[in-house]
């Protein structure tokens, strides 16, 4: 017996949508405005463009759709430098169409979760601007990070702390005086041992959970809180985090004071609103602190994010997230992209330590065949999931931009992150024709590779083996199993060298990452494959980089 998928009818978001605890077994989809629909042909995403595709978010079978920023903003870091929190940049629209597409995702079942940047504003937010033009001693510059240089004349920066962006971590303004941003120079952090900086965000706390957004995704959320006197990196141990130095500005205890009256304000509203925590951490020990009952509702699992696909990899990660959850009674969560790294079906296509450049069709095929079962292995897991706009798509990296169609700053510093975000942020194809493939009339920011049209929705449409209908089928499977979504551990089961194998209750998910095929029993009713799965006499032959999903009811 051949078995690929079935396409089955996605189920209604509306009664999850009605639940308490809609959160815990939540499949959330993270949508980047710039890149996902252009109402007015402009090539840029907009709130209008995402409202107008609700209705395709629903019959996907998602729970929530998560907003990267849409504030008013310079647009140094892509929206990330915030000038008014309180404000849509007219690149995106307005207020008015952000309370359209909050109405409108309501009416369809969907929940709209907004991004929060609590760790920095822009250099032209209204209090920066004014710290810096009235100069040294200027109460404003209380609600920053200024302090005088070191060395003749105060011309070496404060400290030796670097940007993640590359380069150091201070710049001086005209007075002589240096201020501190862990990111782009036109991101200045925060000052959170000031009350107005507190006061400030609880408003905008409120400001939007009267708006009737449903959560907030809190950016650079392991960052508020800086170690007392910013002492030198050279007095403190460094550990290497996905590239990335953890520095003594890095998950201090003390933002979880700030997360504890966060709590008390979304608690105040009814619908259960959430919290996500963005909290790049040492370990997933460390993660667990930010859900604590009082605290966050679910931190992003950048563990797993990072694992390759390798079962030994996974099984340890899965068993290290379920056991650091349970004392706190969080959901886990499992994500394989988003708008930062190498989505998984480029990432998953090649050896270890070759990164993204191989583009042979093969390998892309590869990418493509593991990044299917990777997926099928994430929702098969207890908790919530996440999924980044485009890979329900099979969406490959762009890797081949010309320089000069970048756009992610940290291309243009010298060191830091390797800049190669853009990548993951080309708008997503929705026709097969078109200058933009549907995205918009004008064209897209981005260029996007003419190989897209195949990828497109209406091109995936109705095909069953494609991986927009594995995609729908797989939420509308996990919707409708009862021993699937929310819970805290699952079952291991033997396998052979490669495989990973587990029960939940009346489900069996058997994952095969290894290079060959392998037997294994056919543990009842197929439910779902990522790819073609053979069943003799009682057993199954999984192929190469293939999940199974089974029933034994």
């Amino acid at each position: 017996m051949s078995q690929q998928h079935y396409a089955t009818a996605p189920a209604s978001t509306s009664a999850k949508a009605q639940r308490s605890d809609w959160w815990r077994d939540a499949v959330i989809y993270q949508v980047y405005p710039r890149s996902f629909a252009d109402s007015n042909g402009d090539g840029m995403g907009d709130l209008e463009g995402i409202r107008t595709r609700l209705p395709y978010l629903r019959d996907l079978g998602v729970d929530a759709v998560w907003l990267s920023p849409f504030y008013a903003s310079p647009q140094a870091d892509a929206g990330y430098d915030v000038a008014d929190y309180r404000a849509v940049d007219p690149m995106f629209g307005n207020l008015l169409d952000a309370d359209a597409l909050i109405r409108d995702a309501r009416g369809l079942g969907l929940r709209i979760i907004v991004d929060l940047v609590p760790n920095h504003s822009s250099d032209q937010h209204e209090w920066f601007k004014r710290a810096v033009a009235e100069g040294p001693g200027s109460p404003l510059r209380d609600r920053y990070h200024f302090r005088p240089g070191k060395g003749e004349n105060g011309a070496l920066p404060p400290n030796d702390w670097e940007s993640i962006f590359g380069g150091p971590a201070w710049t001086r303004v005209e007075d002589g005086e240096w201020y501190l941003h862990l990111f782009a120079p036109e991101q200045p952090d925060f000052n959170w041992d000031h009350p107005a900086v507190g006061d400030e965000f609880r408003s905008i706390l409120r400001f939007w959970l009267d708006m009737g957004v449903d959560g907030f995704r809190i950016d650079v959320a392991h960052g508020l809180v800086k170690a007392e006197g910013l002492p030198d990196l050279g007095s403190h141990n460094q550990v290497k985090l996905l590239g990335n130095d953890v520095m003594p500005f890095f998950d201090q205890d003390g933002v979880h004071e700030i997360y504890r009256q966060w709590r008390l304000i979304l608690d105040e509203y009814s619908g259960e609103r959430i919290f996500v925590a963005e909290a790049w951490t040492p370990t997933v020990e460390r993660t667990a602190h930010y859900v604590r009952p009082d605290e966050l509702h679910q931190a992003f699992n950048f563990q797993y994010l990072s694992t390759a696909w390798d079962a030994e990899e996974l099984r340890g990660v899965i068993d290290r997230t379920l056991e650091a959850m349970r004392p706190v009674g969080a959901p886990a969560t499992w994500v394989l992209s988003n708008h930062d790294v190498t989505r998984h079906a480029t990432r998953f296509a090649n050896p270890p330590g070759l990164g993204t450049q191989i583009r042979t069709a093969g390998d892309r095929e590869l990418g493509l065949r593991r990044a299917r079962a990777a997926t099928l292995l994430m929702l098969a897991l207890p908790g919530s999931a996440y999924i980044y706009q485009g890979e329900e798509l099979g969406l490959p990296d762009v890797v081949d931009l010309a320089d000069e169609d970048r756009q992610d700053p940290a291309y243009f510093r010298g060191a830091g992150q390797d800049g190669f975000r853009d990548g993951c942020r080309v708008p997503i194809p929705w026709t097969r024709e078109g200058s933009s493939y549907g995205f918009g009339a004008g064209g897209s920011w981005l260029p996007q590779p003419s190989e897209w049209a195949e990828l497109s929705v209406e091109a995936q449409t109705g095909d069953p083996d494609s991986t927009l209908e594995l995609y729908r089928t797989a939420l509308a499977v996990r919707r409708a199993q009862p021993g699937l979504g929310a819970g805290d551990a699952v079952e291991w089961l033997r396998a052979p060298e490669g495989v990973l194998a587990f029960r939940r209750g009346e489900f069996v998910c058997v994952a095969n990452t290894g290079g060959e095929s392998v037997t294994t029993p056919a543990y009842g009713r197929v439910l779902l494959a990522s790819g073609e799965v053979a069943e003799v006499d009682g057993d199954a032959k999984v192929p190469a980089d293939t999940t199974v999903w089974w029933t034994t009811a």
